[in-house]
């Protein structure tokens, strides 16, 4: 690498594995000023993705760690909020994965605008094939690849459904105006509803919702091949696929929001909470008629899901953009930089295995019934440390 080239180029690559980013600074030397949405990246949604990993990297296994020590009322509660629902319903722990896709579309509205307005769209296009088959191809790894044999691997998975929804959502965010995109993710909740109320499933009947019994899960036994998690269909399978592109379409709109400089970042926020609150009451309200199913990804379980991203991030937005209250959202800032590394790094990595070198044995002993919660902290302690050492040595993972 030469260093020297990259120090003083006015235009980081966009497109890596592993590199050294040597011109970010997300800090503005700690001083309170309006979001500078001008230099493709903002410190409150790198913040927001690190939050939404933090949970995915040992926070919720420390929850149950204590849960089974001192199982109170309070612990039990954010056990089970921490637990995905078996069906239907919603729980904290469900909100991680859309939140993860709702960040997405709020990022590719910085990433390829500058890279439209630097390189042009052919050379946007090309980036968004290859990133999306990259994303698609470390999905298939990370689910096991070919370690089982060709018959096991999982064509269909989170990232694979990550992979999907950027691609989807950055060729329209290239192709077609706003209008055009709010169209088009209407038209995926709403043809996504019909097809699971009125398309009737053999042996079954139509407008079933039921796992097993209904179109999502019969398309995947029909036409997905090879695994599927679920034995004869996939949580991430085909026909839910859709309504997930709507969800990474709905970050567009966010980021789209927060790019616009003629609005004020007051403003911004506003519109935020009033959008997240409208889309938390619209999927309450349609759960009446199309359950919140995370292993369908209803539409409802969409504007759900989004309604409380947006929230989310109208609050990270406010404390740290506009506050300035940086310095607490630091740890989450280091996962958030380099989700992709640190998800693919728990899949490797045996982290617990680790953790217990440095901390099992007679260190564990001293802490008592605590042993294992120690060890749960250290779990998270090295995946932030991690995080950091990437961080702090300006490594990034730039697909």
């Amino acid at each position: 690498m030469n260093r020297k080239r990259d120090e003083t180029s006015s235009t980081p690559r966009r497109l890596s594995v592993f590199h050294r980013d040597l011109n970010y600074n997300p800090f503005m030397a700690g001083q309170l000023a309006p979001a500078d949405t001008r230099s493709g990246r903002l410190m409150s949604v790198d913040a927001l993705r690190g939050f939404d990993m933090f949970w995915i990297v040992g926070a919720d296994q420390i929850v149950r760690a204590l849960n089974t020590v001192s199982p109170t009322g309070f612990v039990n509660f954010l056990v089970a909020q921490l637990t995905h629902k078996d069906w239907e319903g919603v729980t904290f722990y469900d909100l991680i994965f859309p939140l993860f896709v709702f960040i997405v579309g709020v990022s590719l509205v910085f990433a390829l605008s500058r890279t439209i307005e630097r390189e042009g769209k052919r050379v946007a296009y090309k980036r968004i094939i290859v990133r999306s088959l990259l994303l698609f191809l470390l999905g298939v790894f990370y689910n096991g690849g070919l370690a089982g044999g060709v018959e096991k691997i999982r064509l269909l998975g989170p990232l694979q459904r990550i992979a999907l929804s950027y691609l989807v959502a950055s060729l329209l965010f290239c192709s077609v105006k706003l209008r055009g995109m709010i169209i088009t993710c209407i038209a995926l909740l709403v043809g996504y509803w019909a097809l699971m109320t009125f398309v009737p499933v053999p042996g079954m009947g139509a407008g079933s919702f039921q796992e097993g019994a209904n179109l999502a899960n019969y398309i995947d036994r029909q036409f997905l091949p090879l695994r599927k998690w679920d034995g004869d269909h996939d949580p991430e399978g085909l026909l839910s696929t859709l309504p997930a592109i709507a969800t990474c379409l709905l970050g567009v709109f966010a980021g789209l929001l927060l790019k616009n400089r003629s609005i004020t970042d007051r403003k911004k926020v506003l519109w935020l909470l009033a959008s997240g609150v409208a889309g938390v009451a619209l999927g309450f309200l349609w759960s009446v008629q199309f359950p919140l199913v995370k292993k369908i990804w209803t539409s409802s379980y969409v504007l759900l899901t989004g309604g409380y991203s947006a929230i989310l991030l109208a609050a990270f937005y406010q404390i740290i953009e506009l506050w300035g209250r940086r310095k607490w959202a630091m740890p989450f800032v280091w996962i958030g930089m380099n989700a992709i590394a640190i998800y693919m790094t728990y899949n490797i990595v045996s982290v617990p295995r680790i953790a217990g070198r440095v901390v099992g044995g007679p260190v564990k002993e001293m802490f008592g019934i605590y042993g294992d919660v120690t060890i749960t902290i250290a779990v998270l302690g090295l995946g932030i440390m991690f995080a950091w050492f990437l961080y702090h040595r300006k490594i990034f993972l730039r697909l």
